[in-house]
């Protein structure tokens, strides 16, 4: 089967560059390497050498394999060399104006027809774009890095881009052996769009004293399965990297408060506290490793006092029978008596509003948050309000740690940490369906393979239940009077009567 794309070129040899060349090679096309730096593409061609003989080593390629691709990459010396190619992909720095200025060139460069493809992850293709004559034969061509490793790719079409365009790119994808996604050319695309609410709303929590960034990061990765916390991720990723999109995306979507970024991480970036790359971040580390402080221990409770549970609690009876196998005196009343510890479980309130609405001693209130069923989270989340009493809190953390369940005591928060954070990243999923930027069934892909999340969102919202995440969403509006909390039409929709998040109009 003849290859689509059979001279390739790729103007750009950073790591985005190399990696593109890498697949591109492995594909079986010829590649051309350019850089304004010629050492920068010797640097490269050694680079992938090395990779390819390490893959060899490892029984991963064959020596002839191994011989094709290296037979395949050349270095080009000036712009001109990528003259031949069907396909050249740019990856240079992030500037508009540097990317037009090496598009109007190549397309004086290269024969009519030629795809051009940018692969940018925070502009405009269609600005890009709109310094070409051709528009119809640019689009843009999003991998995520590292290339090899990083299955997925959003190929974005343009305002003036013709779709045989993005189906040839889309088709090349699949030859490299990646995943294609199609979007619409908006800021942040598909992958950088869906990842604003893990980030903005876990540093929101922090802002509001709720808790710290380790036990965010716990409660996180055991309650809904993320494999890296939100403060582990950026001091991953450095905050030189993700504050700087997080910023981009809020004001080219002038302003949303869906993506409002935090303080927190602009002060860091200008004081280059930027994670793991200046060993120190939201954690410090030495020899690479984060320096995580302690868990608080279980305390010790003489006498447990007796438990009573809102009659408006979410998932009360799973509540009750957890309660009776972790060994408590649960009263059943229709008030609690005197001394009984009062737990409420609410959706999107906080303690301290529930406590008030149901004419509760707040004192003696705390709340769990019951979202996720309890079988199938590794951690417990309880919430206090300012007036809870410390023997109170201390009573309702040792009764639920006595199975050995870890147990995180946390601030008064609307909407505790998992439930908030998981709402925003349905919500915000739910509306880059609204506007009809990618498919859903994209969008779950581009999320799972490019952000690495448990569940694509939709999946989140439909797995938890739509209409709790509304709730969620609607009682988190009452409590902060935020708009950033305003449920999506798709959301709202889709769970009033029921449906999927799933579910695309026909």
């Amino acid at each position: 089967m003849e290859i689509e794309y059979q001279t390739v070129g790729v103007a750009g040899a950073g790591a985005m560059g190399r990696g593109i060349a890498q697949i591109a090679a492995q594909a079986g096309s010829t590649v051309v390497l350019y850089d304004t730096q010629p050492e920068a593409v010797q640097r490269a061609l050694q680079d992938l050498g090395a990779q390819w003989d390490k893959l060899q080593e490892k029984g991963r390629m064959d020596a002839a394999a191994v011989q094709g691709c290296k037979g395949r990459l050349r270095p080009a010396t000036t712009l001109r060399d990528l003259a031949g190619c069907n396909l050249v992909i740019e990856a240079v720095v992030e500037r508009l104006d540097v990317k037009q200025a090496l598009f109007s060139e190549l397309e004086g460069i290269v024969a009519p027809g030629t795809t051009l493809a940018t692969n940018t992850s925070s502009l405009s293709v269609t600005a890009i774009g709109s310094a070409l004559q051709r528009p119809q034969d640019f689009a843009g061509y999003h991998f995520f890095n590292p290339v090899a490793l990083m299955k997925v790719v959003e190929v974005i079409a343009g305002l003036k881009t013709e779709p045989a365009v993005c189906t040839r790119l889309a088709a090349y994808a699949r030859r490299m052996g990646h995943t294609p996604v199609q979007a619409q050319d908006t800021p942040g695309f598909i992958v950088n769009h869906a990842g604003r609410g893990y980030n903005t709303e876990a540093l929101r929590i922090v802002s509001e004293g709720v808790a710290d960034f380790a036990t965010i990061d716990r409660i996180l990765r055991d309650q809904v399965g993320f494999k890296l916390g939100p403060f582990e991720l950026m001091d991953l990723t450095g905050l030189d990297v993700s504050h700087p999109v997080m910023e981009s995306v809020y004001r080219q979507y002038y302003d949303e408060a869906r993506y409002r970024p935090s303080v927190i991480t602009a002060q860091r970036q200008a004081g280059k506290v930027l994670g793991r790359k200046t060993s120190e971040g939201f954690y410090r580390y030495v020899e690479g490793k984060a320096q995580v402080p302690p868990e608080p221990p279980v305390p010790q409770v003489a006498a447990m006092p007796p438990v009573w549970v809102s009659t408006r609690a979410a998932r009360r009876a799973e509540l009750y029978q957890l309660l009776k196998d972790l060994g408590a005196q649960v009263e059943t009343g229709q008030s609690p008596s005197a001394n009984a510890l009062t737990l409420v479980a609410p959706l999107g309130f906080d303690v301290t509003t529930v406590a008030v609405v149901e004419r509760l001693d707040p004192a003696r209130t705390i709340g769990i948050d019951m979202l996720v069923e309890d079988a199938a989270t590794k951690r417990r989340v309880l919430a206090t309000n300012p007036a809870t009493r410390s023997d109170m809190r201390d009573a309702a953390h040792a009764l639920f740690a006595r199975d050995g369940k870890a147990v995180s005591v946390i601030r008064d928060s609307g909407g505790f940490v998992t439930q908030r954070v998981v709402a925003t990243i349905v919500n915000i999923a739910s509306d880059i369906c609204q506007q009809r930027i990618c498919s859903p069934q994209d969008l779950e892909t581009a999320v799972t393979l490019g952000l690495g999340y448990p569940l694509g969102p939709l999946a989140m919202g439909n797995r938890w239940g739509p209409t709790n995440i509304l709730e969620v969403l609607f009682n988190m509006q009452t409590v902060y009077g935020d708009q950033r909390y305003r449920p999506s039409p798709w959301l709202r929709r889709r769970g009033a009567i029921g449906l999927s998040l799933l579910h695309e109009e026909s």
